[in-house]
């Protein structure tokens, strides 16, 4: 007997493992990313289920206790450029291997981080990666740490981008070494009356920045406790709001390093309306190269860090069976210089 049109029309999964000659087991492990399938078998059976048209069933699977092909994606803020090219890389990872993300916005709050965190759990979502700084103060991600270490031991896999106090796999971005290539740059074309236009000071990120530009510092003779430093929301405003009390204050300076590209586009405007020219009075310096950076004028000098890679590696580790230890990947930085450095005033 045929089967009727409506089975003909929208295939099972035991019609995936009869095509792929794998069992109904693996068939299902293959196409929601568990272990215990190698992937050259997990990729056969996607082609198949593929040519077959075969979509999951993602509320039957929840509803019998199971985890979707779901990755959760934990951002401070979604309309920051950096989280946005790392979302392009988890979301790339994620159709490689058949699974969907669902993004989160936390606005780097604690408690809204826990939340997000709870509600991605209560959706049943495979893997959870979190995007984004750790907390100086270990308190301050304690809630979060038990949530994820729940996940974890239910089956879930997590993966953080940068330094946290978790117990998981982690993305270690590049952010001492690349404060020191920055500093080191200004420090070479004859500044010594630097400043810095940094993010939050309870953010490891930027601990891990200012200790690299302190280093570069002290290898030039500088003292490191002495350059000028303010601290104010990682965003433009934040970067216009430092460059005002960092001019007003420090009238001497010869060149700002602000800790990431939307405060170095802050920095910049303040320098535009009060006519200063940069680089030739000012020189600025921004951090992770985020695609408008080389549009600015003048274009941005900064240090890349492959964000989109980043997330693309994030996930990847997401996907992969866990480890007795948390394994760690770090990024690489590259110094891009552009237009908004030069030598100081007298100086060629």
């Amino acid at each position: 007997m045929s089967r009727p049109a409506a089975e003909r029309i929208a295939p099972r999964l035991v019609d995936v493992a009869e095509s792929a000659g794998v069992s109904l087991a693996t068939a299902s492990r293959s196409l929601s990313g568990s272990v215990g399938v190698s992937e050259e078998v997990a990729a056969h059976v996607r082609e198949v289920a593929a040519q077959l048209g075969y979509v999951a069933n993602l509320h039957a699977r929840t509803l019998a206790g199971g985890r979707t092909s779901v990755a959760g994606l934990i951002v401070y803020e979604i309309g920051d450029p950096y989280f946005a090219e790392i979302a392009s890389g988890v979301v790339r990872v994620a159709g490689e291997h058949g699974w969907s993300v669902q993004i989160s916005h936390t606005e780097r709050d604690p408690a809204a981080e826990v939340a997000q965190i709870r509600l991605l759990r209560a959706h049943r979502v495979g893997a959870i990666v979190v995007a984004g700084s750790g907390y100086v103060e270990p308190s301050m991600e304690e809630e979060a740490g038990r949530e994820l270490a729940a996940f974890q031991e239910s089956g879930g896999r997590v993966v953080v981008v940068g330094r946290h106090h978790l117990r998981c796999d982690a993305v270690l971005t590049d952010n001492e070494a690349a404060g020191e290539s920055l500093t080191r740059h200004l420090l070479e074309l004859g500044h010594r009356r630097l400043a810095v236009a940094a993010g939050p000071a309870h953010l490891t990120t930027i601990v891990d920045r200012l200790a690299g530009i302190r280093t570069a510092a002290a290898g030039h003779g500088l003292d490191p406790d002495g350059l000028p430093v303010v601290h104010a929301p990682f965003t433009r405003e934040g970067g216009r709001d430092a460059a005002r009390r960092l001019l007003d204050e420090h009238p001497g300076t010869t060149a700002i390093l602000a800790l990431n590209d939307a405060m170095a586009t802050g920095v910049l405007s303040i320098l535009r309306e009060r006519g200063t020219p940069v680089p030739q009075e000012v020189s600025v310096t921004g951090f992770d190269d985020i695609q408008v950076a080389q549009d600015l004028a003048p274009a941005l000098t900064t240090v890349r860090l492959p964000m989109s890679e980043i997330g693309a590696v994030a996930l990847e580790m997401a996907l992969r069976p866990p480890s007795a230890r948390p394994r760690r990947r770090s990024t690489g930085h590259v110094l891009v210089v552009r237009d908004s450095t030069a030598p100081p005033r007298g100086r060629d």
